[in-house]
């Protein structure tokens, strides 16, 4: 019986763990430096909920579960080549499973590249590429630099 309730708590806490992942990314407000609409001169980032962002606070890198998301971006270049910010990767070691595993902090350093029209709205350039270059620790697996697309 107290396996059931243990392995019960843990699925909950993972279960709230990954909404509030979910809500933070997508419901963050702007820092102050980001303009609430954004500038059609400006790319966007697109998040997994397919809104547009410019400067965002957090994001989201892994839409499917929440084990991989970045926090606390502070952001010193935004421009049309590209987005620069420091921040933090808080990743999942889904040990012994994703569930029950644990999340861990990265100092890291963001890029966004790559800006191109975006498929959904052609009159609006996104970042199509996001690279974090980690200059310390790092989730197991990981090179110090690891570059990603971003979704169209």
């Amino acid at each position: 019986m107290r396996a059931s309730v243990v392995g019960t708590t843990i699925t909950l806490a993972a279960g709230a763990l990954l909404t509030a992942a979910m809500t933070t990314a997508s419901a963050s407000p702007p820092d102050s430096a980001a303009p609430r609409h954004p500038r059609a001169d400006r790319p966007v980032l697109v998040d997994c909920l397919w809104q547009r962002t410019v400067r965002p606070i957090d994001f989201i890198l892994a839409c499917g579960d929440g084990n991989s998301r970045l926090t606390g971006l502070r952001w010193s270049e935004w421009s049309p080549g590209e987005a620069t910010a420091v921040g933090v990767n808080v990743v999942n070691d889904c040990e012994p499973y994703c569930a029950a595993g644990t999340f861990h902090a990265y100092p890291v350093t963001v890029r966004l590249g790559g800006a191109k029209p975006w498929k959904e709205h052609p009159g609006v350039e996104r970042y199509t590429e996001i690279s974090l270059t980690y200059p310390g620790d790092r989730p197991e697996g990981y090179q110090r630099v690891m570059t990603y697309p971003l979704w169209d």
